[in-house]
């Protein structure tokens, strides 16, 4: 029985899970950050998705170099939108999540801390769902060739053609 044959595989999703979470760790930096900036002149909610957005745009060379390999891949174009589709869908999560954490957890539980790190920890709360979000999204989406963009190429090349 080889078992030497499977554990790379094993070691390869753990390197890239790995590789992801450092470079989520440099988006969630800038997000963290930048939210205390950006509350200063917004309401939580807005701060929270300014944040977001702030990450995202810093975040997807890193992510696309270092956590996925896809460095040399010819489809930047493709994946900075499907980067762009899977980021929207992790801000909604953010978003949501981070308010209502806030206004159903924090805030009813934890009246007697202070404002800014009841909201500093349900933002954090937030980060962590939209981490998983944008980790599976991107691992099964982003930087993974799924054949959509052919499909739908060929297909809206088939209908011009029955146009003419």
């Amino acid at each position: 029985m080889n078992v030497t044959a499977t554990q790379p595989v094993k070691y390869k999703g753990l390197r890239g899970f790995f590789n992801f979470f450092l470079t989520a760790l440099l988006g969630a930096s800038v997000n963290f950050i930048s939210q205390i900036v950006y509350r200063r002149y917004f309401d939580f909610d807005t701060s929270v998705f300014m944040g977001y957005l702030t990450a995202t745009v810093v975040s997807f060379l890193p992510t696309k170099i270092f956590a996925f390999s896809a460095k040399q891949t010819g489809n930047t174009g493709r994946e900075a939108i499907k980067f762009v589709v899977i980021a929207l869908v992790a801000l909604v999560v953010q978003v949501f999540v981070s308010k209502y954490t806030l206004e159903w957890v924090a805030n009813p539980l934890l009246p007697s801390i202070g404002k800014f790190y009841r909201e500093k920890s349900s933002h954090v709360v937030g980060m962590g769902f939209s981490f998983m979000a944008n980790y599976f999204g991107h691992k099964l989406l982003t930087f993974r060739s799924t054949g959509m963009y052919d499909r739908i190429r060929s297909k809206s090349a088939r209908q011009s053609e029955k146009q003419f």
